[in-house]
């Protein structure tokens, strides 16, 4: 798989977080610095590649921690 895929894969299954799943677990403030994320629920992808690639089972949501990889990078973008 080219590095295109996978950064493809990886954009688009967390383009998820911007869904009203994505949103029913965020915090309301930001983590201190050098803190950890809060548990975020993500939504399945409906693409049975996306949900090998990312080595999830199920249906319904899951957690970044469940992705099977040895990093996940999640960039954060602030708007305001």
């Amino acid at each position: 798989m080219s590095v295109k895929s996978i950064a493809y894969l990886v954009t688009a299954a967390l383009a998820v977080l911007f869904t009203p799943a994505g949103f029913a677990e965020v915090a309301t403030s930001p983590p201190a610095e050098g803190g950890v994320l809060p548990p975020i629920e993500l939504g399945i992808p409906e693409n049975q590649q996306y949900r090998q690639y990312l080595g999830l089972s199920g249906d319904k949501t899951f957690t970044i921690p469940e992705i099977k990889a040895e990093v996940v990078l999640i960039e954060i973008f602030s708007m305001y």
